[in-house]
């Protein structure tokens, strides 16, 4: 490509992105380029608005300009796809250390409900019916567990809290039979013992083991309570059954998409 053609384009996309700080292209009106910029930061400020509704409809019109154009202006997306776009939202939104805590969790929240609609993942080759004490639980790789410092499943327009309460939020996300996306709330021992699974190939027994030597109770105390979680999982569809014997040597780890407060 011609240097002169590459670098008038390379002065275009600069003055679009952020005109305060970069001189326009010669030979081009303002009038002509502040169009451009209209279209493209709009297009990405509506993208945003409907991925994001309640946070849009949380923050004052002001303060969603000023973020949507900083994030245009200087957040560089590894990613083309305009399905990915969110993620690269939320990512800006936890550099932003100036920001509410609930802004960039929020945003988390409501980005988590698209990767499940989005995933097409096929699911791990399992075991349907086998124990889920002696065996190696599967995690659906459509349920994430989450955890958020702030309570967003309550946040909105007319509810935005001052500080955030003592304890944390503790959230299943699922994507049902019925294709919807299923929030529900976690007790600390199913949270636990979700994020357990979700990070390491063990027995249920190893796993119910482990999470009673972490709270530094008696394991005989948990077995019992965590032998009748495991089964009400499986009949959610959160877990799925166990590892085939011949998966459980290098069983793969399942996707870190959830958030910890």
């Amino acid at each position: 490509m011609d240097e002169t053609l590459r670098e008038q384009q390379l002065r275009m996309t600069r003055y679009i992105r952020d005109p305060s700080a970069n001189a326009p292209p010669p030979g081009i009106e303002t009038r002509r380029l502040a169009v451009y910029r209209q279209l493209f930061l709009g297009n990405v400020q509506s993208l945003l608005a409907g991925g994001f509704p309640v946070l849009y409809a949380s923050l004052a019109k002001e303060h969603w300009q000023a973020l949507t154009s900083d994030f245009y202006a200087f957040h560089r997306c590894k990613t083309p796809l305009f399905t990915e776009v969110a993620g690269e939202w939320v990512n800006y939104l936890e550099t932003r250390s100036d920001l509410p805590g609930w802004v960039a969790e929020l945003a988390h929240y409501e980005w988590i409900e698209s990767v499940l609609l989005l995933s097409d993942g096929a699911e791990p080759s399992h075991e349907p019916e086998g124990d889920l004490l002696d065996g190696i639980p599967v995690l659906s790789s459509l349920a994430v567990p989450l955890a958020y410092a702030w309570p967003v499943s309550q946040i909105g327009p007319g509810h935005i809290p001052l500080a955030a309460p003592a304890e944390p939020t503790l959230l299943l996300a699922r994507r049902g039979a019925d294709q919807n996306i299923h929030f529900s709330r976690l007790a600390p021992l199913a949270y636990a013992l979700l994020v357990s699974l979700q990070q390491q190939s063990l027995t249920g027994h190893e796993h119910l083991n482990a999470l009673a030597e972490i709270a530094g109770i008696e394991q005989l105390a948990i077995q019992a309570q965590g032998a009748a979680l495991l089964h009400s999982l499986k009949a959610q569809g959160v877990v799925l059954g166990t590892w085939l014997v011949i998966s459980r040597i290098a069983a793969p780890q399942h996707p870190q998409v959830g958030h910890m407060a």
